[in-house]
């Protein structure tokens, strides 16, 4: 049958979103307080046999009602979770992973390297926890023990590089691991890579917190049978998108949804032309947390030159005349026209 893994990283729970205003900091924390239940219904819709949670849980110290809603989400999960707390949530005096009485299903690893095995499961699971900030390479040299069938990992750290004060991973490592599967946090875009018989993935955050956490986010469904492998799961919750139009050739409509959202949008306006963006806040209403951004520049008029007895005249005249035919003409006419007034030039 194969064992289903639900794997989940960096929730960053009662992350303080500083940089948004007050109305848009209190939703923002009101959903982000909502991922932990969540989660835990996908594992039960999934069937998953069990969680892997690879640290960064909270942002810091949390909140009483924060560690409640996690310690209810993680004993709704009814398998086994195992946590590896990271370098926002490390193993300090007075850490909830050290204070806090946690449901029996859930065990936290809070110190070096160890592992657990899950007979029912046939499995056995490998962790450490973070003690301050950093973390060394934990898994340089190491190689996985037993003979369960299946061989799993919790960790924070860094596979992107190997100067990350962050347990850095390299592929060597994952490939001569002996794991099936290596379950990472720390990195907030989701990724993955295969070294071996061995896969590695981060799933990213599971929700945005920021314009540099843009687009749709969730947990990993991981299955691991004669292979291992992986499926992005996306949760319901607010998204982060970025985009940029030019008003010379898109409208706002066709960027946005057509029946609106709370997600959070920012629309940089690029072109020429001129922008009202009072009205277009006011048409576009149904998106409370858009943003616009006006990047435009003014309109430009290519023939106020064409009339003059110079050179510049006679070349803008025969351009004029031609563009009435012709819209490489017209083209021409206006990157002349950017070229002359000392303007960037970004050909089609």
């Amino acid at each position: 049958m194969g064992l289903k893994i639900l794997h989940t990283a960096d929730w960053h729970l009662d992350s303080p979103f500083a940089s948004f205003p007050p109305e848009q900091r209190e939703l923002l924390k009101s959903i982000q307080r909502q991922l932990p239940g969540k989660i835990a219904e996908v594992c039960r819709q999934e069937c998953c046999d069990l969680v892997l949670l690879a640290g960064d849980v909270f942002d810091g110290t949390p909140s009483r009602a924060t560690v409640e809603g996690v310690k209810k989400a993680l004993a709704a999960c009814a398998v086994p979770v195992f946590i590896a707390p990271g370098n926002h949530d490390f193993c300090a005096p007075g850490s909830p992973w050290l204070e806090e009485s946690w449901p029996e299903n859930v065990r936290v690893f809070t110190g070096g390297l160890e592992s657990v095995t899950v007979p029912e499961l046939h499995c056995r699971v490998y962790g450490a926890g973070y003690q301050s900030m950093d973390c060394p390479a934990l898994l340089e040299s190491f190689r996985a023990e037993g003979e369960e069938r299946y061989c799993v990992a919790v960790l924070h750290g860094d596979p992107t590089s190997t100067k990350s004060p962050y347990c850095p991973v390299t592929a060597a490592q994952v490939r001569d691991s002996g794991l099936d599967y290596l379950a990472l946090g720390h990195i907030h875009k989701a990724g993955a890579f295969r070294a071996g018989s061995a896969l590695c993935a981060w799933p990213g955050s599971p929700m945005g917190r920021g314009w540099d956490e843009t687009g749709e986010k969730g947990v990993c469904i991981v299955t691991l049978g004669e292979t291992a492998e992986i499926q992005a799961v996306p949760l319901d919750t607010v998204c982060f998108f970025d985009l940029t139009l030019d008003i010379g050739t898109q409208t706002l409509d066709a960027v946005l949804p057509a029946a609106g959202s709370h997600d959070f949008y920012r629309v940089t306006l690029t072109g020429r032309g001129a922008v009202d963006i009072l009205a277009l806040r006011s048409e576009f209403a149904r998106f409370p947390n858009l943003e616009l951004r006006d990047e435009t520049e003014p309109p430009i008029d290519l023939w106020a030159d064409a009339q003059e007895d110079t050179l510049r005249g006679t070349y803008f005249r025969l351009l004029k005349e031609a563009a009435a035919q012709n819209d490489t003409a017209l083209l021409a006419a206006e990157i002349s026209r950017k070229l002359l007034d000392g303007k960037e030039v970004r050909l089609p």
